[in-house]
């Protein structure tokens, strides 16, 4: 296993899973080797011959996953739910994670960091099977449609083209806040303090907004604080990260507040980063997180991310980080990383997704990447296999009718009072078990979960 990031193999490794995950390819063809394999034609036989090598080849679950006959399944997609791993291994659940997606809606989130779609996101887990509770918007992407059509988080969803929200609750079906072409449009009927009003939103493409919020926040007892929101761990994150930390240290902040309560995860060297961020050179050159195959491909693949020292470092040895059962996978793996170099984070909220694994995304040449689990994570001290997710230091409910970055909103609010030494609040939440707790898998309308190798 190498522990550097700049050896020849790792090279090699990010320049096969640029070249394959990144551009965008038209036609199919077979040739290559490593991930650039293809299917020989686009045929479905073909596709699914070429995917069951795949698996054979790739998947971290390979000895343990059935292995069905191709001609077995009428489709593609049948084919692939047909080879996830079930669970046999008590070790590790079943594969719940493994997802495929157009190429081109890929490419759109991961290289230009834009979204198809309108932006808004509600908070549908948290009243899953209940519906007579209100739902109410959640997060609204601030460059979105939504955003320009006037929806704000606290809004309450009345009903969706029509839909009242007990009836899209009880069937436990958002999928209306999916658009799969520009100019779709939904109709919403909202609530708020103003009353109620509707609002017509047309879905297109728009630039994600990764670090949406930053900002110094002090507590009541003078502390300054760096808050900063990170929603979504691609490239277009990073100099807005150095930026911030820089700010935060010309501002002299004591203490990090990282926001990740709906940030699915992204690209492990984004939070690295941002981990360098926090640490500075405390860790600088120890392990982040080391990425480990299954044992075919161990001894060409397994790698290591390492802390860096930027220069806009805060080099505190504590974080607080504001946690949500969307707090999955890269961020999970955030607070691993911190936690493998002995800092404190302190998580505030509600326990995380419990995503351990990652994807080496592969296009088929055929229109489709597919996201399967290659590898787990471990952080410094060889700690991992959080399926279970990371648990709340202090547990607390959120409010959606406090905007993010509030000083009243409940998890910010329960930092500032940490931060100064006091206890978590009174009567702060009580988590139901893991199994009894509603998540999502492979994220909610509009977001994504993602460990990606790079």
């Amino acid at each position: 296993m190498t522990t550097r990031l700049h050896s020849a193999r790792i090279r090699r490794a990010r320049t096969l899973i640029a070249a394959s995950a990144l551009v965008l390819l038209a036609a199919c063809g077979g040739g290559g080797d490593g991930t650039d394999n293809r299917p020989l034609t686009c045929s479905v036989a073909d596709q699914k011959t070429w995917l069951r090598t795949y698996f054979n080849d790739w998947y971290f679950w390979y000895r343990l996953s059935p292995d069905p006959a191709p001609t077995a399944f009428a489709t593609v997609g049948g084919y692939f739910d047909g080879l996830l791993y079930t669970g046999v291994d008590a070790r590790f659940p079943a594969d719940r994670w493994s997802n495929y997606e157009s190429t081109e809606s890929f490419n759109r989130f991961f290289g230009a960091g834009q979204s198809l779609g309108y932006g808004v996101a509600v908070a549908g887990l948290e009243v899953s099977g209940l519906p007579s509770q209100p739902l109410y918007v959640r997060y609204v992407e601030p460059l979105s449609p939504a955003a320009g059509a006037g929806v704000v988080r606290g809004d309450r969803v009345l009903s969706i083209n029509g839909r009242t929200a007990a009836d899209l609750i009880a069937a436990d079906d958002l999928s209306v806040l999916s658009a799969t072409a520009a100019g779709q449009t939904i109709s919403l009927v909202l609530r708020n303090a103003g009353g109620d009003r509707t609002v017509t939103v047309a879905a297109a493409i728009f630039a994600l907004s990764p670090v949406p919020r930053a900002q110094v926040v002090t507590t009541p007892l003078g502390r300054k604080l760096g808050y900063v929101v990170v929603k979504d761990m691609i490239s277009q994150a990073d100099p807005l990260l150095a930026s911030t930390f820089a700010d935060f240290r010309a501002q002299g902040v004591s203490d990090v507040v990282v926001d990740l309560r709906y940030n699915g995860g992204g690209l492990v060297s984004v939070g690295a980063n941002l981990a360098s961020l926090v640490t500075g050179s405390r860790a600088a050159g120890l392990t982040y997180s080391t990425l480990l195959y299954n044992d075919k491909r161990a001894a060409a693949w397994n790698e290591s991310f390492a802390f860096g020292n930027p220069a806009s470092a805060l080099g505190v040895t504590r974080a607080y980080v504001l946690t949500g059962r969307r707090t999955c996978s890269a961020s999970e793996q955030f607070i691993n990383g911190l936690r493998g170099v002995g800092v404190q984070v302190v998580a505030i909220g509600e326990t995380t997704c419990g995503k351990p694994v990652g994807f080496l995304p592969q296009s088929d040449g055929c229109g489709t990447t597919y996201n399967v689990v290659n590898f787990e994570s471990v952080n410094g001290r060889n700690e991992g296999r959080f399926f279970d997710g990371f648990a709340a230091t202090c547990p607390v409910v959120e409010d959606f009718s406090k905007a993010l970055g509030a000083a009243n909103e409940p998890l910010l609010s329960a930092a500032r009072t940490l931060a100064d030494g006091g206890a978590c609040p009174a009567g702060a939440a009580r988590e139901l078990p893991m199994s009894l707790r509603k998540v999502s898998p492979r994220g909610e309308p509009g977001e994504r979960q993602g460990m990606i190798a790079r």
